[in-house]
């Protein structure tokens, strides 16, 4: 079986408190883009599980993989032979797209669906919020209200039709940690909820992510990709989730020159 798991943007991302177990609770806007890894399984009869991967190289043990680690966890309450998987890995890492928990739900989806386990929708956003706060979202892969440590989510009404992204990861990434590091939770006085209400047009300083604080500090190479981003036109301009890829939204098809960007940065552009 082939999927092909997609990557997200967090519209807005505002942090609101910090729990006594440690968590963060926050609101945020996710929305999925066209940007996609490519995923392929098949049984085998080993009943062993082999991973192997192309494109960006992935690393590290197999077993610590969001892919292996979502068969393992079905693997634990129903019956599954072994698979032969492959990744293509395409959506960078530390970039703030979701890549890899996009990849662990449609791990969970692929195996339900290809042997017929009949997981019910809400058993299986159970298990995807075990794998990570935001593989709940991949399951349904619509715009979405996320609050709580991002696993309560609502369908949004919003619709980016039209509009054109241009997206750029530099060669930076951020770790979760460190980005927590440099937040200050607060109430907005623009809730996220009300503000997203607005015209794209108006999203600017009222739709905002409150990393970008203290990670534009310690990486001033990302705030200076939101600027050149304003220069060359974009409407709104933000990082997504905890970095450090940043997107335009653009009212044209954008237009830049490769030196407007640090070398080695990954682009994407689509349309809505």
């Amino acid at each position: 079986m082939i999927v092909f798991p997609n990557a997200k943007i967090n519209i807005g991302l505002n942090i609101l408190r910090k729990r006594e177990d440690g968590y963060h609770e926050l609101e945020t806007v996710f929305y999925p883009l066209k940007l996609q890894d490519g995923l392929e399984f098949i049984e085998n009869h080993t009943g062993e599980v082999c991973f192997s991967n192309s494109g960006i190289e992935v690393g590290g043990n197999p077993e610590n993989n969001l892919v292996v680690k979502a068969y393992r966890m079905l693997a634990a309450d129903y019956s599954l032979p072994g698979v032969d998987i492959h990744l293509h890995k395409v959506i960078p890492f530390g970039a703030g797209l979701g890549g890899g928990s996009s990849d662990a739900a449609f791990m969970l989806k692929g195996l339900n669906d290809f042997f017929g386990l009949n997981i019910p929708s809400e058993t299986l956003m159970s298990y995807a919020a075990r794998l990570g706060a935001d593989c709940p979202f991949f399951l349904e892969n619509i715009p979405s209200f996320a609050s709580g440590i991002g696993e309560k989510l609502e369908t949004l009404p919003l619709s980016l039709a039209g509009w054109h992204l241009l997206l750029v990861k530099p060669p930076v990434e951020v770790g979760t940690k460190e980005a927590y590091a440099g937040v200050h939770p607060g109430i907005p006085d623009i809730r996220l909820r009300e503000a997203i209400q607005l015209s794209v047009n108006n999203w600017q300083g009222s739709v905002v992510n409150d990393f970008e604080v203290g990670i534009f500090q310690r990486f001033p190479e990302i705030e200076t990709i939101k600027e050149k981003l304003k220069e060359r036109g974009a409407v709104y301009t933000s990082m997504s989730g905890s970095g450090s890829s940043v997107f335009g939204l653009f009212r044209a098809e954008p237009m830049w020159r490769d030196s407007d960007f640090p070398e080695g940065s990954f682009l994407w552009t689509e349309v809505f």
